[in-house]
């Protein structure tokens, strides 16, 4: 199990602080990005991405709350990511943007709502290289943790054991102990790192816990 910090935000300067930061205590980091149609929220742009001028440093993920996501893919690959995980929920061809991530030599990821059942994207799962289960509804830092989520994750397990999986939102200490025994790869952490006075140390103890 590992965590990984995960960043939202509208303001590039932020963004930038956040992703430095990050990138000072953890090798593995998200960037969260929302359009203001997938989910309400708006996160930093196509254009202020691509006007940061800063190549990361470290194995970054782009996790796509949108609807376009194929706009995005060029941009983070330039950008350095590794990885683009997209959302099952949108209407657009979802092997078509497997392809699309897979031209670029990146891994694909697929993101589920905590609405989706595991039978509706079970399709797609030898096709991409993970899967993210979201634990809360998508957009924004601070939502409430879904516990339902566990029950599908267990679901899932029963029928791909050794595929790669992520959980994201509403993890903190107080719940982490019901997330830990699932065997779950990787726990995306957004607000109870990036809003506690020591991102760093928060870090810390969510990695050193045991469940």
């Amino acid at each position: 199990m590992r965590i990984v910090p995960a960043i939202l935000t509208s303001s590039p300067e932020e963004f930038l602080t956040f992703l430095k930061k990050a990138e000072e205590f953890s090798p593995h980091n998200q960037i969260d990005i929302t359009d203001g149609e997938f989910v309400p929220s708006l996160s930093i742009t196509v254009p202020q991405l691509e006007n940061l001028n800063y190549r990361v440093k470290s194995f970054v993920e782009a996790h796509l709350m949108v609807e376009e996501p194929l706009n995005w893919l060029k941009p983070f690959y330039e950008f350095g990511a590794e990885r683009i995980i997209f959302h099952f929920e949108i209407r657009k061809d979802k092997e078509e943007i497997i392809r699309e991530i897979r031209k670029l030599g990146l891994e694909a990821g697929l993101a589920i709502n905590p609405s989706t059942q595991v039978k509706e994207f079970s399709h797609l799962v030898d096709k991409v290289d993970t899967i993210l289960f979201m634990s809360v509804e998508p957009g924004f830092y601070g939502s409430k943790f879904i516990p339902d989520t566990l029950d599908k994750i267990r679901e899932f397990k029963k029928f791909w054991p050794d595929k790669p999986i992520g959980i994201d939102g509403g993890i903190n200490l107080s719940n982490l102990k019901e997330v830990v025994p699932l065997g779950i790869d990787f726990i995306c952490v957004g607000s109870a790192i990036f809003k506690s006075k020591d991102p760093k140390k928060s870090y810390q103890e969510l990695s050193s816990f045991q469940a």
